[in-house]
């Protein structure tokens, strides 16, 4: 059979979204990014059948497109039953850090694909290079760098400790030979630093663009898939925070880590937005040192030391992390402003929230913060982002506001409603057993909730229940007890 033509085509594709066209636009049309659209040259086979729209893939075969009336093939591929797979118990690789053993989902499935991404310097190469130690001890590993020489890791090795013999280093950005290396190597474990630095030759575009970092993820995938092999990824972000590179990129992929914190503090938070083999509410607790990431297998007593005592405007809230509850302090301040609007600043809390809590208490406790700057700060880095911390940052506001100091034994959580209730929260037993193990004496909780718990069992911390704010301002300006 005489080889059929192959033309090429031009097409811009947009940096952002992936969004393809073949004229140029100073706009996309799909996400409004300007300025982003990449020339990029598509080979096109004539002659193909009808029904066939599309080009020819790295590998030399048609893709981009399905045949409307397909022919049959001899080589016939039959499904297995669902009761004929065999699923081996002892599929996931325990990585020697249980912090991240717990976002995974129990450990490294086999053949999965994990995207790690984060601030730069937040320490995504050095989780990868620490957890080699001790996967070292029963799995071949190959680390593929595209960013470092294979002298800068080993100087980056030495520091950390890490010094194991079944640790392959190579410098490459040749996606061809970085798979024809796994072929060959047969590593049980591969990690590729990072994933926009590597380029297809069959692909013109230049590192880092929509095609070759979609291109050559999915030859990752590929090799991930065939072989049985976990791949971790090292991502870059974008100066929105979200990982660079086409969105598909993450729907590609089986699990999504975000590295979190300020590269300028310790702490460091890894969680997972995206996990096909566990829970994605599920978080771990690292703190950097000279030594690399050390795990914090006790986060709440690292973010309550150094509280002040016997301060206005401090409270401990008590938030739920999959199925982890972390005790976190709120700050709050309450000064006169000094201008015609007052400002308002929360970090690690919603901003929005924030207006709505003050709004709340203005109309519902009488407290006026029309001239009052407000700024409410969550101590260690920490999110909080459920219904539960509602509470705890009203009562931080309400302490800063009338210069009364909140018992130092003391916590809360519960939901504020827009008509000044407080409402049930999930989770109230693990929350009042965590903080009863750090020493906590009193707890301010919805009244509702209060008597669900004491139904049950009987409590050595003090419960104190609230109906409402006015309950709640009676209670933050009396004594402190049932």
């Amino acid at each position: 059979m005489a080889a059929k033509n192959v033309k090429a085509r031009t097409v811009f594709v947009c940096g952002e979204c992936g969004y393809e066209t073949v004229k140029w636009y100073g706009k996309c049309p799909e996400c409004g990014a300007w300025n982003t659209f990449q020339e990029q040259i598509r080979h096109q086979t004539q002659g193909t059948p009808k029904g066939f729209s599309g080009g020819i893939n790295m590998t030399g075969t048609i893709a981009g497109g399905a045949l409307s009336n397909p022919a049959p093939s001899g080589n016939y591929i039959t499904p297995k039953k669902l009761s004929d797979i065999q699923v081996d118990d002892q599929a996931r690789y325990h990585t020697g850090l249980s912090e991240l053993d717990r976002v995974l989902g129990g450990g490294i499935v086999q053949g999965s694909l994990i995207l790690v991404g984060g601030d730069p310097g937040i320490g995504k190469s050095t989780l990868m290079l620490q957890i080699c130690q001790h996967l070292g001890l029963s799995y071949s590993i190959l680390y593929v760098s595209g960013e470092e020489s294979e002298r800068q890791i080993k100087l980056r090795a030495n520091r950390l400790h890490v010094d194991s013999d079944n640790l392959s280093l190579v410098s490459l950005t040749d996606m061809e030979s970085v798979i024809s290396l796994i072929t060959s190597l047969k590593p049980q474990i591969v990690i590729v630093d990072s994933i926009q630095t590597m380029t297809s030759g069959a692909i013109s575009s230049a590192a880092g663009s929509i095609t070759q970092v979609r291109e050559c993820t999915q030859m990752l995938i590929h090799a991930a898939k065939t072989q049985d092999i976990p791949i971790f990824l090292i991502g870059h972000v974008n100066k929105d925070g979200a990982i660079a590179g086409p969105k598909v990129l993450e729907h590609m992929v089986d699990a999504v880590l975000y590295f979190e914190g300020d590269k300028h503090l310790s702490f460091r938070i890894l969680r997972a937005v995206k996990n096909r083999y566990g829970s994605t509410n599920e978080i771990g607790v690292f703190e950097m040192g000279e030594e690399g990431l050390e795990q914090v297998e006790n986060p709440s007593q690292l973010l309550l030391s150094g509280r002040p005592v016997n301060v206005s405007g401090t409270c401990v809230a008590c938030t739920i992390e999959g199925t982890r509850p972390i005790m976190a302090e709120v700050q709050a301040l309450c000064s006169k402003t000094g201008f015609g609007n007052p400002r308002r600043m929360a970090t690690g809390f919603d901003y929005n929230r924030l207006n709505l809590l003050l709004a709340v208490l203005e109309k519902r406790g009488g407290l006026f913060f029309g001239n009052i700057d407000a700024y409410l700060n969550v101590v260690g880095g920490l999110e909080l982002s459920e219904p539960a911390s509602d509470l705890p940052v009203a009562m931080a506001l309400i302490s800063a506001y009338t210069n009364r100091p909140i018992p130092d034994d003391l916590f809360s959580f519960g939901e504020l409603g827009l008509a000044g209730e407080l409402r049930n929260v999930s989770h109230g037993r693990n929350r009042v057993m965590e903080a009863q193990r750090l020493g906590f004496t009193k707890c301010v909780l919805p009244i509702q909730e209060k008597r669900r718990l004491e139904k049950n069992e009987n409590w050595s911390i003090s419960l104190i229940g609230v109906a409402n704010l006015g309950d709640l301002l009676r209670l933050m300006g009396g004594e402190w007890s049932q």
